[in-house]
């Protein structure tokens, strides 16, 4: 069997890179990883689009809820995703942190925060329930 680490596609996600979202660190109730926005995630008006905050509490809290059952041969799929926008960016280095609030046999729930690593205000917040299920077999 493989180790959790092999089973989870963290940093090779094409969509993780697509938002430049690169993971740090990630135990089975802590997630740490960051990104540089900038006009590749601007919205016509010129600051930071609300989904790409929305797909980071996705990605950081599914990667952590999945690393946390991973040795049961399961992974977690986000079910509800609740993100706050707390103030606009132009771009900036963020820093994403995600935490395990609650892990249950079939659901989870994580908190994600994403700061503003210059000036340390955050930029947004989240909660997403994640179910887990078990990993398609081969």
């Amino acid at each position: 069997m493989s180790s959790p680490e092999q089973r989870i596609p963290d940093n090779d996600s094409q969509f993780t890179q697509s938002l430049g979202l690169v993971f740090d660190e990630i135990t089975a109730t802590y997630v740490r990883g960051h990104a540089d926005l900038n006009e590749n995630h601007h919205t016509p008006w010129g600051v930071v689009h609300g989904g790409v905050y929305t797909s980071m509490v996705e990605s950081a809290g599914s990667v952590g809820a999945s690393y946390a059952v991973a040795d049961r041969n399961q992974f977690a799929v986000g079910v509800h995703n609740a993100t706050d926008f707390l103030r606009p960016s132009t771009g900036a280095q963020v820093q994403v942190v995600a935490t395990a609030l609650f892990q249950g046999r079939n659901q989870q729930l994580w908190e994600v925060i994403i700061t503003d690593q210059g000036t340390g205000k955050e930029l947004s917040r989240g909660q997403l329930r994640t179910q887990n299920v078990d990993m398609p077999k081969a």
